[in-house]
């Protein structure tokens, strides 16, 4: 079977005509990629209200399950967390109570950098719906911006994943919250770490030790005939390198939500030993809501991508 067109046409007439329907089905995929824009900037202006600064914020259940070793509450407004107390009964510590200070609220970096790629991403947006027609003739570009979107959108979703938990992090030996963010001060023998993991705020506790610190001749001997006993983690009887000043990833961000501040020089680095360690886990509704709709989000945009490659006739990479 064949197929043949009528009324004949020369092959130079031929090649004309699949320009001109080339072209069409360009200027079509091309209309139907900017109304998805159109959509995913209305998702993602809900993900970013969802992460605005607005009172009372969300409040955080801090407490250990099962026992009282750390009980309290956090609240986040924003990229920050704005007040708090805590009660820590550690087990190699004095107990003490730290609340956050007002004048000193503790960034989350995570959240800044999440901040920033919703930012970027609306603003790309916005330049794409504003000036559809630089696309007309040029679907590549068009493409290559959807490429640039559905990069920061992954970034973005990676940040609320976290790192996974089967693999050690150590981003808590440079981004510990630094003293003065607590009244009274945090002693330098307790290390305070925010993160994220599966779009929970998650909150590491460490009772720390010099390693030249003097050990107590009873201690030794307790240790060595089996009468006191190290508490068991997956840090202990190992020696990092701690600097207590932090790397200002939890310190105010000054100038443009755009751009990230140049990290201040960062402090001495000592020598520690991690005594004890706490994980508290929170979950936060609007965090969870933000990475379900980036995943519905990406999911349209990858959709997109696909429908706009299928008619240039290239291959999207995955």
């Amino acid at each position: 079977m064949s197929v043949d067109i009528w009324p004949p046409i020369s092959a130079e007439e031929l090649k004309v005509k699949e320009a001109e329907s080339l072209k069409r089905e360009l200027a079509w995929i091309t209309a139907e990629t900017i109304d998805v824009c159109h959509e995913l900037k209305h998702g993602l202006e809900d993900c970013y209200a969802l992460l605005a600064p607005i009172d009372p914020g969300s409040t955080l259940v801090m407490s250990t399950h099962r026992n009282e070793r750390v009980k309290g509450t956090l609240t986040r407004v924003g990229t920050r967390i704005v007040k708090g107390t805590l009660n820590l009964q550690f087990r190699t510590l004095p107990s003490q109570v730290i609340s956050i200070a007002p004048e000193a609220p503790i960034h989350i970096h995570a959240l800044d950098e999440l901040h920033t790629h919703l930012t970027q991403s609306l603003d790309l947006l916005a330049l794409t719906i504003a000036r559809p027609a630089s696309f007309d003739n040029d679907a590549l570009a068009l493409a290559s911006t959807l490429a640039l979107l559905a990069d920061s959108l992954a970034e973005a979703a990676a940040l609320l994943k976290g790192p996974p938990l089967a693999y050690p992090d150590n981003s808590w030996l440079a981004s510990s919250c630094p003293a003065h963010h607590f009244v009274p001060p945090l002693p330098s023998s307790v290390s305070f770490h925010v993160t994220l993991q599966e779009s929970n705020v998650v909150l590491y506790l460490r009772a720390l030790e010099p390693t030249d610190a003097p050990q107590h001749f009873g201690t030794k001997l307790g240790l060595a005939i089996g009468t006191v006993r190290r508490l068991e983690h997956d840090e202990m009887d190992l020696i990092f390198p701690y600097r207590p000043r932090g790397d200002g990833s939890a310190e105010s961000r000054m100038g443009s939500a755009r751009h990230s501040p140049q990290p201040p020089a960062l402090g001495d680095v000592e020598q520690v030993f991690v005594r004890e360690k706490i994980r508290i886990e929170s979950a936060d509704p609007s965090l969870i809501s933000v990475y379900s709709k980036l995943g519905f989000l990406s999911h349209m945009l990858d959709q997109a991508r696909r429908n706009l490659a299928a008619v240039m006739g290239v291959e999207l990479e995955d």
